[in-house]
């Protein structure tokens, strides 16, 4: 297990005067942490002198970001050995803290999954798409891909900070990021209220790019897994295609020698994909 002294809490806000306090206030509360970060992503508002106020560190953005950006700053600044990241909305319950950093240690990244039944409909659903396809990308069952709960071993994050966006898709790049670098990751059930004021995501803007964030991250590291289907649904498209038009009408079709061709290239740059893949592992 984690020690708290050992943690730092990093908390990303922008104008969330409405929270903000009494999040650092629990979280403070909990355990006494290495630090309470919080890092102010160019708010308009009194974020900052009330995250000061409760007893927090606060870093500032002279303008705003992103949440991608205000979590990278974070973890950039962060003293612990481990990071915990939570929303500064007040949808995260500092009583699941424990059961974040406990299994830190045996595991490289903890993330508490919320439950269908504590998000609303459209983002009920957009999570199911989206884990659905990560879980078979990957190979492995997520539960949860866009909590942004977690708590993760400060060197592993360093590794992939460089491929976190600086927009609200940080969730799904570092848990993809640590999935298919073969790193331990755990999932643990956690509650999820309703947020303070307003949500700043856009569903069908950021479903767009969590969807092809996860198309992103796969083929970072396992382009086959993307390349091969595409590849082969075009090999059997062009030979049912083909074989249709010769028994009924004596000829192989252009379009036919062209969506074989097709499945031919796509392969092809699937396994020169997959080998720089490997070169990149390998350093």
């Amino acid at each position: 297990m984690a020690r708290p002294s050992e943690v730092s809490v990093v908390i990303p806000a922008f104008n969330e005067e409405g929270a903000i306090g009494a999040v650092v206030e629990r979280v403070r509360a909990r355990h006494p942490w290495k630090e309470v970060l919080v890092v102010d992503d160019g708010s308009r508002d009194a974020t900052a002198a009330r995250a000061e106020a409760a007893g927090a560190r606060v870093v500032r953005h002279p303008y705003n970001k992103g949440n991608g950006a205000a979590v990278k700053t974070g973890i950039r600044e962060a003293r612990g050995d481990v990071v915990l990241l939570m929303d500064a909305d007040g949808q995260h319950d500092a009583e699941d803290i424990d059961a974040l950093i406990e299994p830190i240690g045996p595991h490289d990244m903890v993330i508490g999954a919320r439950s269908s039944g504590d998000q609303t409909f459209i983002r009920a659903f957009g999570n199911i798409l989206f884990k659905t396809l990560a879980s078979w990308l990957t190979g492995r069952p997520i539960p949860d891909l866009t909590s942004g709960f977690r708590a993760a071993r400060r060197d592993r994050l360093l590794e992939i900070l460089h491929l976190l966006p600086n927009g609200f898709s940080y969730p799904t790049t570092s848990c993809l990021s640590f999935l298919k670098a073969g790193y331990n990751v755990l999932f643990v059930p956690i509650r999820a209220h309703r947020r303070v004021g307003t949500s700043k995501i856009k569903p069908l803007r950021d479903g767009v790019k969590f969807f092809l964030i996860i198309l992103k991250i796969v083929t970072l590291y396992n382009p086959l897994k993307v390349f091969f289907p595409i590849s082969a649904t075009a090999f059997v498209l062009g030979v049912l295609y083909g074989v249709e038009n010769v028994v009924f009408h004596g000829k192989i079709p252009m379009g036919a020698a062209l969506l074989i061709q097709l499945a031919v290239v796509v392969f092809l740059f699937g396994l020169i994909s997959e080998q720089i893949a490997s070169t990149q592992e390998r350093k």
